[in-house]
């Protein structure tokens, strides 16, 4: 049989993959006081019996203002952890690796859950002040944040590793720091939102700072055997912001800090860049990033079709595969991928009658 590397194991320090198939980090906006429930269960556990590689949590929060929504995860006391754990235990019955995605949404927090609008949650409503870097807003419809003082960084850095911690005692087995889409620490690495003046902001290396220090935080905290990634947004899509270039540089330096995969999203820290959309448009920072930044690379946007993604993976463009939308249409995506690239995929033992037409 042909080599399909995209059903090719992994190992990152001492957990392994059963595949390249991954599941990307949704938001569900059906957490109340951020405790994941019924519906969390069902979500995640029916994409490990899909057979993905590793199922993410959606952004879960590191304290309550971090969260996007009032109806967003988070993992900020041990019962948070009590009610993550009967979600890693069922994930990983069904030979999936349990990941955790922590996230701060600083200056995009306190906002409505989508189908309910776009605009602020005001305190009297359930909202909260949010923070930021600088105090600039993301657009007009979102609330003014408060920008952070060096005193109040180094408590955030202290929520990054309680949740650290947290989600060692939930059962997850990879951490992935979220930088990406315009939250707190995407926030920071932009000179579009960083408008600050001291050791924070300014030069490259000053933006990179607080990123930097919540990494190495959290990697002193995680178990040397279990995997860091981050995810990034690779640019900004706009002039004067954030770009690839810059992000070679986090991502050597994050390497250096202990990160061992980066997950290469791009945009949302500017309501109106003009991002050109299309298949696999994500795909070459994926791939830059891995051969000039030295690092392992997962791959997303757009990706829908077996055949894409294990070219993705057989080119070394990428080390796995990412998927968000197509796992929403198609929680046993992986199967349907196996079946479609000649993969003799084990099935759950209560599925098996199905798998041959």
């Amino acid at each position: 049989m042909t080599s399909v590397p995209l059903f090719d194991a992994l190992t990152i320090r001492e957990i392994t993959f059963r595949n390249r198939i991954w599941v990307s980090p949704m938001c569900e906006y059906s957490a109340h006081d951020g405790m994941p429930n019924d519906w969390h269960l069902v979500h995640l556990g029916s994409r490990a019996v899909g057979g993905a590689g590793l199922v993410f949590t959606e952004a879960t929060a590191v304290s309550p203002v971090g969260r996007i929504s009032p109806a967003d995860t988070g993992l900020w006391s041990s019962a948070h952890a009590d009610a993550w754990r009967r979600i890693t235990r069922f994930v990983r019955e069904q030979g999936a690796v349990p990941g955790i995605q922590l996230a701060h949404a600083g200056r995009k927090a306190s906002t409505q859950i989508p189908w309910e609008g776009s605009a602020m949650v005001a305190p009297a409503d359930g909202g909260w002040q949010t923070v930021a870097p600088s105090a600039v807003k993301f657009s007009d419809t979102y609330p003014m944040p408060h920008a952070l003082t060096a005193r109040e960084l180094d408590d955030v850095v202290a929520q990054w590793v309680a949740a650290a911690r947290l989600s060692l005692d939930a059962g997850f087995d990879v951490i992935e720091l979220h930088m990406a889409h315009g939250y707190l620490m995407h926030q920071f690495l932009s000179p579009l939102s960083n408008q600050r003046t001291d050791e924070y902001g300014g030069s490259l290396e000053n933006r990179m700072r607080f990123p930097l220090r919540v990494a190495a935080a959290v990697r002193a905290a995680w178990p040397e055997r279990l995997p860091l990634f981050a995810r990034i947004s690779a640019t900004d899509w706009t002039e004067g912001g954030w770009d690839i270039e810059q992000s070679v540089v986090l991502c050597r330096a994050l390497r250096d800090a202990g990160v061992d995969l980066i997950d290469c999203s791009s945009g949302g820290n500017v309501p109106a860049a003009k991002i050109p959309v299309g298949p696999g448009y994500q795909v070459p920072f994926a791939e830059r990033i891995r051969k000039d930044a030295g690092i392992a690379t997962g791959a997303v946007g757009m990706i829908t079709e077996a055949e894409q993604a294990n070219a993705i993976v057989a080119e070394g463009k990428a080390d796995a595969v990412i998927m968000a939308r197509e796992m929403l249409r198609d929680p046993y995506f992986a199967m349907r991928a196996a079946g479609a690239l000649g993969v003799d995929l084990v099935w759950p033992k209560q599925y098996i009658r199905a798998k041959k037409a």
